[in-house]
């Protein structure tokens, strides 16, 4: 599916935050992320490029990132494709007999990242999720020259989901700004506590962060995760 990443490999301000699953916590990561920047006296953007599953309340994840930014920006700059259907983007917009301009979605973040000295956008679903016809979210990241934050989720099958998202990556020459490991499921069982420890074991230096099972509203603090 994927036609590979055309222009310059030069990496912008920022990040990308997509995920080795969907609902894995990439809103939170993000949104800790921004936190942290702002803390550290950083003027930054968000960008939820496209969300499905949008209701009458509009787009959830779009908003929690323009919270934690503190921006004026609006809700169509920072989200400029909201779908009803919660699935793939592409797919939701054929739900709707419409398509997805990446190029949209490339001037929206040029406005915005002139704006702004950092970026951070957050992605839907995994890297190969496909966002329009021919781009995927792996590709997405490469246009907008952006590293990516990856969030594995600490659950039973992360070892694999994980170091197949790290592949996807590498064979696409896209630069890793680091995992975080999210416990969005809650607690772990025993066998998945030894199963996580081996996946820490597996990142080493490439595991930046890690966001503990939070109580409903609890947001993450931004020291759980460190970036350069």
């Amino acid at each position: 599916m994927s036609r590979g990443v055309p222009g310059s490999r030069t990496l912008g301000p920022g990040f990308f935050v997509s995920g080795t699953d969907t609902g894995v916590g990439k809103t939170l990561v993000a949104c800790a992320i921004v936190r942290g920047l702002r803390a550290a006296g950083r003027d930054v953007g968000v960008m939820k490029p496209a969300e499905t599953g949008v209701g009458p309340k509009g787009p959830l994840d779009a908003r929690a990132l323009r919270d934690a930014a503190g921006v004026e920006d609006s809700l169509e700059e920072i989200c400029p494709i909201q779908l009803r259907l919660a699935a793939a983007p592409e797919v939701a917009a054929a739900s709707e007999g419409a398509s997805i301009s990446a190029s949209r979605i490339r001037k929206a973040f040029d406005v915005l990242s002139r704006r702004h000295d950092r970026m951070v956008v957050e992605g839907a679903g995994g890297l190969l999720v496909p966002l329009a016809e021919g781009v995927t979210m792996a590709d997405l990241a490469g246009r907008l020259g952006l590293p990516v934050v990856l969030v594995a989720r600490a659950a039973l099958g992360t070892i694999n989901h994980t170091l197949l998202s790290l592949e996807a990556l590498e064979a696409r020459g896209l630069a890793l700004a680091g995992v975080v490991i999210s416990h969005a499921d809650g607690a772990l069982t025993g066998a998945d506590a030894r199963n996580l420890a081996a996946l820490r074991g597996r990142l080493g230096a490439r595991l930046v962060g890690e966001i503990p099972p939070l109580a409903p509203g609890e947001q993450p603090s931004p020291q759980a995760i460190t970036l350069a």
